[in-house]
């Protein structure tokens, strides 16, 4: 076998990192080459899971990377370190893998706990509202819907409610599973004639976790199956937590009945983490990781990524990866360089909520008294609810912050002007349009003034 060059290896990684987005994992910084040999690329990874993410996920980009990097055609395969043991021939027997706890044998991830859970503002609530189901299951909320969008942290706290769910009572039976497989299983037995097997599985569990219920839209007989089971779990004191990217009454294709159930307990929305709650999640992530990340990188990823905490994690591994196979020390070069970012704009880290309110004022020709007053008319309101959301967008400020500079308002009213306006913008072009040009105004007076200063 012919073994891969480091610097053919390290244009792979870079490579894949910059193409890679959601598909990268904080374990690819483990994955190792084995050989490069007739046109086929080997690659170690740690174990069969992460094997089983990469043949089903990541060989199309690891093949892109490698064919890019040679300027030839190529394949990707993945091997465990026991088969790539086997492909070189080595002499050391296989170690055994260490039996799994409860908590493994349920499919739950061990970086998925409450210790590793960083709340804030935007989670407070769900994640408080899990803890009490962990220590109280059936009868803390029953059930608990939690919603939000994609990669804020819903399937973390699953996870962890399990967890705590498995230490406290071992021989419990826990369910955790997607709304697809959950879908897919009453298919697969309804076709097989054995309904009774699937219903003995689902409704004799102490514990049901349905991850994306939503997945349940418009499958009216998996609909009709679901609501017996839940019927049957809720009369047993036995917890339900589902989740979901919106909440119940905006799942469409969803019958009455279930979305009443889904609300007889406490239903917690998760939003998008503010800039302070993103600087402690990258710290937390990073330490859990035995990742060094300066300050000034902490900051600049903090910054740079609003959306949720997924991109925050793949941020980190695109980071380690590329300084791992490098070997340079990571600095805010490096991790503009992998985040493909380069001269990044100050204005979004230098725009103040005095620079908003006085391009919205000139906007809307209303005064800066009329913002920050207590008066609801649509003249006043509007304009303030636009203060809001580009505050949020363009500035550090948490929900707080910026309902303090606009007259004392709480963080609820700022959270709702932002979705408002957003909603809005999507369905009008000419407030999207106006929203960015606000934006440009707004950079473009910080650009300005950067300039006046320098000289």
């Amino acid at each position: 076998m012919a073994p891969v060059d480091r610097t053919l290896w390290q244009k792979i990684i870079e490579q894949v990192v910059s193409a890679g987005g959601h598909l990268i994992r904080p374990w690819f910084t483990q994955l190792e080459p084995i050989s490069l040999d007739h046109g086929l690329l080997e690659i170690q990874v740690p174990g069969l899971r992460e094997l089983e993410y990469c043949q089903r996920h990541a060989t199309r980009l690891f093949t892109e990377a490698a064919q890019s990097a040679t300027g030839r055609l190529v394949s990707a395969v993945f091997l465990t370190a026991a088969a790539a043991a086997e492909d070189r021939d080595a002499s050391a027997p296989d170690q055994a893998d260490p039996s799994p706890g409860p908590s493994a044998s349920r499919g739950l991830s061990a970086d998925y706990t409450f210790e590793s859970f960083v709340t804030g503002p935007c989670n407070r609530l769900a994640h408080a509202a899990c803890v009490a189901v962990g220590d109280n299951p059936g009868k803390a909320y029953n059930p608990l819907f939690i919603h939000g969008a994609s990669g804020l942290g819903k399937t973390h706290l699953l996870h962890a409610v399990g967890h705590r769910l498995a230490a406290a009572n071992p021989d419990i039976s826990i369910l955790l599973l997607s709304c697809e497989t959950f879908v897919n299983h009453f298919i697969d037995d309804a076709g097989r004639g054995q309904l009774h097997e699937f219903r003995y599985r689902y409704r004799h569990a102490d514990v049901l976790v349905i991850d994306d219920v939503q997945f349940l839209s418009d499958h009216e007989q998996t609909q009709e199956e679901f609501f017996h089971t839940f019927n049957t779990l809720y009369q047993a004191q036995k917890q339900i937590i589902l989740t979901s990217d919106r909440g119940p009454s905006e799942i469409q294709g969803l019958e009455d009945r279930l979305i009443s159930r889904f609300n007889w307990g406490l239903v917690a929305r998760m939003d998008r983490p503010c800039y302070e709650t993103r600087v402690a999640i990258l710290r937390r992530k990073a330490r859990l990781r035995n990742i060094e990340l300066p300050e000034d990188v902490v900051c600049f990823i903090a910054g740079s990524i609003d959306s949720n905490i997924r991109e925050l994690e793949g941020a980190i591994t695109k980071v380690a990866i590329l300084a791992q196979v490098n070997e340079r020390r990571i600095d805010l070069g490096l991790a503009e360089e992998a985040l493909g970012i380069r001269d990044v704009d100050p204005s979004r880290r230098e725009v103040t909520m005095d620079g908003i309110i006085k391009a919205v004022m000139a906007r809307y020709a209303v005064r800066q008294s009329d913002l920050q007053s207590k008066r609801r008319s649509r003249s006043v309101a509007f304009p303030r609810q636009v203060c809001m959301y580009l505050a949020r967008t363009l500035t550090r400020h948490s929900l707080e912050e910026i309902g303090g500079y606009l007259g004392g308002r709480d963080h609820t009213t700022v959270l709702h002007a932002c979705r408002t306006i957003d909603a809005q913008a999507r369905g009008n072009t000419e407030l999207h349009v106006t929203l960015d040009l606000l934006a440009q105004e707004i950079r473009a007076s910080v650009a300005a003034t950067d300039k006046s200063t320098m000289r």
